[in-house]
């Protein structure tokens, strides 16, 4: 929500404003909720902070600052979102930060990014500004020129992939800015999800099935997932054997590991287990 760093200078003042009155009044349910504020370093990220946390309340859940290039901006705003939570007498939950890192410096430093602050739940890659960064010669928010055959995005991904996850962090990419285009936002977001992110930034109420479609394991995925998760339960607890063979798979901890990550995603997602999965559970 929010134009937060991406509006001009005479939307600025109504941002916080407008924000707050969504957070307080959409339908949001479960949903967690969050506002991109202005960058740490611009004038108006202070007054975003402080406005979103006494007039929303405990309609906002998250933070999300742009334009991350040092851990120091993560310090500056946990301790403002304490001090604000203090003022307004939030207690016992805590308002989460996502941190956007859209350039080379904050590329740079991800790793010292992820580990400042508790407050931190997720990496968000930021694709237009990175490429403006490094002088990539491309109109195309997210595609390299013609003249690159590789995946140009792939090292900036898989850094802000693994910061993360060394941090217990989420991964979210950035927005496909071809708002009509839904197979290619599509196309997009399967890349990414191959890799191992939680999720990509939706611009248009087009993109949201897109993206749930995307990120939500498929049926027969999740049915494997839950059969190795029995079959390693079963080997671990009943045989007291520490792997086990599944049709002609070896299935060992690290395979658990694997399933419990798919596992997750769809219960999360609230699929249940199909007829097949079932049966193949009673196969086994």
């Amino acid at each position: 929500l929010g134009p937060g760093d991406a509006g001009g200078p005479a939307a600025k003042g109504g941002g916080p404003r407008n924000a707050v009155a969504a957070l307080t009044s959409g339908p949001w349910g479960a949903r967690v909720r969050g506002v991109r504020v202005n960058g740490g370093t611009k004038p108006w990220a202070f007054q975003d902070v402080v406005a979103l946390v006494e007039g929303a309340g405990a309609a906002l859940d998250v933070i999300i600052l742009p334009k991350v290039v040092d851990p120091g901006h993560l310090v500056w705003l946990d301790l403002l979102l304490t001090q604000a939570e203090r003022a307004t007498g939030r207690e016992g939950d805590p308002i989460g930060i996502d941190a956007q890192i859209e350039d080379a410096q904050g590329l740079a430093a991800v790793e010292a990014i992820a580990a400042a602050s508790d407050r931190l739940e997720s990496l968000v890659f930021g694709p237009a500004d990175f490429m403006a960064s490094i002088g990539m010669p491309s109109l195309n928010v997210g595609q390299a020129g013609t003249g690159y055959a590789g995946d140009a995005f792939y090292y900036p991904l898989m850094r802000i992939l693994v910061a993360a996850r060394a941090h217990g962090l989420q991964a979210i990419d950035g927005p496909y800015v071809k708002v009509r285009d839904v197979d290619g936002f599509r196309r997009a977001a399967g890349s990414v999800a191959a890799l191992g992110f939680d999720g990509k930034w939706v611009l248009h109420p087009d993109q949201v099935a897109a993206a749930n479609e995307t990120f939500t394991p498929r049926q027969a995925d999740y049915d494997r997932a839950e059969l190795i998760l029995d079959a390693y339960d079963h080997a671990a607890t009943v045989d007291q054997r520490g792997a086990v063979m599944l049709d002609d798979e070896m299935i060992d901890e690290a395979m658990r590991k694997m399933a419990l990550r798919v596992a997750l995603k769809g219960r999360a997602a609230g699929l249940e287990r199909s007829a097949d999965g079932l049966a193949g559970q009673r196969d086994a």
